[in-house]
């Protein structure tokens, strides 16, 4: 047996990130704010799905959702795919909303990364990864409270993979660079033509392909982006 974290898990890229990896047969721990109040997913096969509550900022509820996942089997796969943002002019952004952002967005990414690492290691293996976006590597107008937590956590897992690496655990950083396909954004999807938003579905199957690498040939940082996206 062996388990899979997820933390971060909402109804669109968080509840796909799910299913692939139950798909896979893992016991996949879905880590929310409020993961109790999360409806069933559909259309998960081999593994099973375990709803925990967790405030990603709060290193005691990380460490209690890893217990957990621990004790379910060997601890495979963590994913950090939290995050805070309220766009807003530099001018007016008030510091307790810049921190809060922070402290979602890359803090708790940290203490995520190193609670995992620290399980892996035990073991020799594991995969770690990183839910990136256009703002880890481009801070736009207006969007401070974004790119710097984003920045940040670009650098926590670029000095995670160096240090990992030669441990035996395989640490990635995904930027999605686009929206992502959900209800809200569905009239994007109208305006500008087939598969021009990330399908969730699409996104999750690179997370379980960078799990499967063989580490002779390891990704650290990979961009995903519909064709219609402009770079």
């Amino acid at each position: 047996m062996a388990s899979v974290v997820v933390v971060g898990v909402g109804p669109g890229l968080g509840a796909a990130l799910v299913r692939a990896f139950a798909n896979e047969g893992y016991t996949v721990f879905a880590a929310a704010r409020s993961a109790s109040t999360l409806p069933p997913l559909d259309g998960v096969g081999k593994g099973g799905v375990v709803p925990i509550d967790c405030d990603a900022t709060a290193e005691a509820d990380v460490e209690r959702v890893f217990e957990s996942a621990s004790k379910a089997g060997a601890l495979e796969v963590a994913i950090f795919n939290a995050g805070a943002f309220v766009r807003s002019s530099i001018l007016e952004t008030k510091a307790a909303e810049f921190e809060r952002c922070w402290r979602v967005g890359c803090f708790a990414g940290f203490l995520v990364g190193q609670t995992a690492a620290r399980r892996m290691v035990e073991h020799g293996r594991g995969t770690i990864l990183f839910t990136g976006a256009t703002a880890s590597l481009r801070g736009g107008a207006g969007f401070v409270n974004l790119a710097s937590p984003k920045f940040g956590l670009r650098a926590v897992a670029q000095s995670m993979a160096r240090e990992l690496g030669p441990k035996g655990i395989h640490v990635a950083h995904v930027i999605i660079d686009g929206q992502i396909h959900s209800e809200r954004y569905a009239h994007l999807a109208g305006e500008r033509g087939p598969d021009s938003l990330l399908e969730p579905d699409a996104i999750a199957a690179q997370y379980v392909a960078l799990h499967r690498q063989h580490r002779s040939a390891w990704t650290h940082e990979i961009d995903l982006r519909p064709w219609s996206e402009k770079f």
